[in-house]
């Protein structure tokens, strides 16, 4: 298997192949519009768990054993599991993999999580170091409302750019070789700043990552927007997407078929998300869960997927530090592409 890299983005001669996905979430997934994509949904966000912290972890163990059932795999047959979450130190995914005896390399890229961890799994793929990686992204409401604004019961008023953690989980299996998804190519983010310091604020952080990592997928590509049935950002919600578009729009790029997995998950008018969803399980359950199955039954036949990641810590932003972004993107291609 060869690839090659030109500019920013790695291009797989012969593509490393997305043979399963699964998707689980929680309360308010289950009564939004993609409620029908989960594998499984949890009326009791604790599921059953004595802590928030917990019920992620038991949220990313629901979504791997759907994952092997449906891939019809066992943990033996996996290389390498990569895996992040938005509690510190990754801590969901280190407590979900310690019952599981597979090697483990821990991701953090906020809410980009999901496709950092395709685009590596799939350069490990690439490089024959591997046959089978699963690559896993979890987020919690409630565990992301403790560790970065406050407590639940305190009840503070949330501000109309401010967006909803997703509880949910989505999982992947990719493979050196077979019949499934492909991914043609990895564009892999760098950092950008755009002095944004409102932590409601997430999707003004995140756009100018998401439009340079846009843009130079396209430079390196040669590729236009027109070519994609979308191209799909993973948690900028309304605001940061409007966003999106303008900065783009400044540097000679207007594309009229972009989709935010932030305003798709929830039914912005009645659901009260204000700006739309987020979190690291927000683009991997949209994924795994409904753009996945599209592309598989060629519904879909090739799309861009980015998920966007604010890099800030409590720490940080205590100490008035501005809000760096990140986004990474993966080109994925349907098997019946060649149907045309």
């Amino acid at each position: 298997m060869e690839c090659c890299k030109r500019g920013d983005t790695l291009f797989f001669d012969t593509p490393p192949i997305i043979q399963g996905f699964a998707a689980v979430g929680g309360k308010k997934e289950s009564e939004g519009p993609l409620k029908d994509h989960f594998d499984l949904l949890f009326e009791d966000n604790t599921l059953g768990e004595e802590t928030w912290e917990k019920a992620e972890s038991a949220l990313q163990r629901y979504c791997i054993e759907q994952l092997l059932k449906k891939t019809d795999c066992s943990m033996d047959g996996v290389d390498y599991v990569l895996a992040g979450d938005l509690q510190n130190q990754c801590t969901a995914s280190a407590y979900t993999l310690r019952g599981l005896d597979v090697q483990f390399l821990g991701l953090y890229g906020a809410c980009s999580t999901m496709t950092e961890g395709i685009g590596v799994a799939a350069s490990l793929l690439a490089g024959g170091m591997a046959n089978r990686i699963v690559a896993l992204a979890s987020s919690h409401f409630c565990a992301a409302e403790r560790q970065f604004r406050t407590p639940l019961e305190y009840g503070g008023k949330r501000t109309p750019t401010a967006q909803w953690t997703v509880t949910g989980a989505g999982a992947v299996m990719l493979c050196r070789q077979g019949s499934g998804v492909a991914v043609n190519a990895v564009t892999f983010g760098r950092v950008r700043d755009f002095q944004v310091t409102d932590i409601t604020n997430m999707g003004a952080a995140m756009a100018p990552a998401a439009a340079e990592t846009i843009l130079r997928y396209f430079q390196d590509s040669g590729k236009s927007p027109e070519q994609f049935d979308g191209i799909y950002t993973g948690d900028l919600g309304d605001v940061g997407s409007q966003l999106l578009l303008e900065l783009l729009h400044q540097n000679g790029l207007d594309i009229q078929n972009h989709f935010d997995c932030g305003t798709m998950i929830y039914d912005m008018q009645t659901q009260q998300v204000q700006a739309g969803g987020s979190g690291c399980g927000c683009s991997a359950s949209v994924l795994a869960g409904k753009l996945l199955p599209e592309l598989q039954a060629g519904v879909k036949k090739r799309i861009l997927m980015l998920s966007t990641g604010a890099l800030m810590s409590t720490t940080s932003v205590l100490q008035g530090e501005s809000i760096p972004g990140i986004a990474h993107l993966v080109e994925l291609v349907s098997p019946k592409e060649g149907e045309r």
